[in-house]
């Protein structure tokens, strides 16, 4: 796995996070980086499936429901290098903190339960740099549901997985298609380390320990920003 096992050499700091649609990790990295330039660091925020390079094409494969699990591995992944190269690697150099909502970890979940191998998707990725951390907001899929359907009339047809064709319900097929990325984040979680949090905390108790955790990276020898 090359990178993604070895700690990277630049002098600012990454931090990601992870979780399935409603776990509300964008609302606490957006809360980060406003902790975080309170304090008068300096921050850069990204998110996953932004990069102008793509967007047209997914756009348009999305549309016309022509796009097969190798294709959208391969334009998300595409995306992500774009913002890799131009979006977080810069700021590192610079010595910036960078927070991603969502990273390579993304792939790894929905790729493989798409139908892509799982090595193969590794491997495709094989060239992201290791974050410094890596949250996983854990949250059951009923909260997720919850929390989406409060906010909006209704699922979005590839966030409910629909194209796998797994239930004609939107509903259902979100509760199987989540469920399954659930699954391979656990695997995830051991494979990579990454930082488990209660996503059914309260919103203020969830930020206090990424704050905290977060504070304890900067403070580590050499990690002052």
């Amino acid at each position: 796995m090359s990178n993604l096992t070895q700690d990277h050499n630049y002098p600012g700091k990454l931090i990601i996070a992870e979780g399935i649609d409603g776990s509300g990790k964008t609302t606490q990295m957006i809360l980060l980086q406003k902790w975080l330039l309170a304090q008068g660091r300096r921050v850069f925020f990204t998110e996953w499936n932004s990069s102008p390079l793509v967007k047209k094409a997914t756009k348009e494969g999305k549309k016309t429901d022509s796009l097969t699990p190798t294709t959208f591995s391969l334009l998300h992944a595409t995306d992500f290098a774009d913002r890799l190269n131009y979006q977080i690697i810069p700021p590192l150099k610079a010595g910036m903190i960078v927070i991603a909502d969502r990273y390579a970890y993304t792939a790894f979940g929905r790729d493989t339960v798409r139908g892509v191998h799982p090595l193969w998707v590794r491997m495709l990725y094989q060239f992201a740099i290791k974050p410094d951390r890596a949250f996983y907001f854990k949250v059951p899929i009923e909260v997720s549901l919850e929390r989406l359907l409060s906010v909006r009339m209704q699922l979005k047809y590839y966030e409910a997985g629909m194209d796998l064709k797994l239930s004609k319900d939107v509903v259902e097929s979100f509760r199987l298609f989540q469920g399954r990325i659930l699954q391979e984040y656990d695997r995830i979680v051991e494979e990579f380390g990454l930082k488990v949090i209660d996503a059914t905390k309260s919103i203020q108790q969830q930020q206090n320990e990424v704050r905290e955790i977060t504070s304890q990276l900067l403070e580590e020898k050499h990690g002052r920003l």
